[in-house]
This record gives C-alpha cells, sequence and structure tokens, in this order.
C-alpha cells in the first residue's frame, strides 16, 4: 500500500501544482479572479487532506480526510467545467485537467470504499454508493 500512497501523493502533488499555475494563468492572462480563487481552494486542497491522512490517529480520521479529498476532487471538477463553460479555458486545457481529475477522483472512491468496509461491521450486508 505504501508504493500506492506515494503514487497518489505524487499525482496530487503534481495536480496542486498544475492548479496553481492554472491561478497564475487566470488571473494575469485572462484577468479572471472569482474561479481561479475557487478552483486554488479546492484543487490544491485534494493533495493536503491527503498528507494529512496519511498521519490520522485512527482508520476514522484516515476515512475522514480521504473523504475530504474525494469531496475536493468533485469540486474541482465542478469548477473545471466552469471555467471552460465560460470560455476561460480552451477544450484541450479542459480536458487535460479534467482527466487529470477524474483519475484522482477513481483513486479516491477506491480508497474510501475499501477504508469504509474495514470500518463497518457486517460489510458485506451494508450498501455503498459513491
Amino acid at each position: 500500500m505504501e508504493n500506492f500512497g506515494s503514487f497518489l501523493y505524487t499525482k496530487c502533488l503534481d495536480f496542486s501544482i498544475r492548479i496553481a499555475k492554472l491561478y497564475t494563468f487566470l488571473c494575469e492572462e485572462k484577468k479572471e479572479f472569482v474561479f481561479s480563487k475557487q478552483i486554488l481552494r479546492s484543487g490544491t486542497s485534494i493533495g493536503a487532506n491527503l498528507a494529512e491522512a496519511q498521519y490520522g490517529i485512527s482508520k476514522k480520521d484516515f476515512y475522514a480526510k480521504t473523504y475530504i479529498a474525494l469531496k475536493e476532487t468533485a469540486e474541482t471538477m465542478y469548477w473545471l467545467e466552469v471555467l471552460h463553460r465560460a470560455q476561460y479555458l480552451s477544450d484541450k486545457e479542459f480536458q487535460s485537467l479534467f482527466n487529470d481529475c477524474e483519475e484522482i477522483k477513481k483513486l479516491f472512491v477506491t480508497i474510501t470504499k475499501t477504508t469504509k468496509r474495514t470500518l463497518t461491521p457486517n460489510s458485506s450486508l451494508s450498501t455503498h454508493h459513491s
């Protein structure tokens, strides 16, 4: 699991850097200051929550932080769509960032489902959704 954690951590770190560069681009080139702050917060929060989760004091704490990261990923995808529809991002820029974000989201869905199963008694009988 450690290699997987390192892989995901690196993906989130790289994505945070892309988001920070997007923020700079939006502010300097597009003169957009509202949506850019939203996506900067949510997009960089994904990796920050993963970093916190890796040092969680319990499995429940780990689950809570990874679930927050999943929610931040979904929010980031929303802001990417807003920026694209508002024509601040080209199709190519949008698709590249959106695909990276979607890949990260899928990884967090897997982690949260697996972790929840280990926390839930009789987990084979409980229902899960995402």
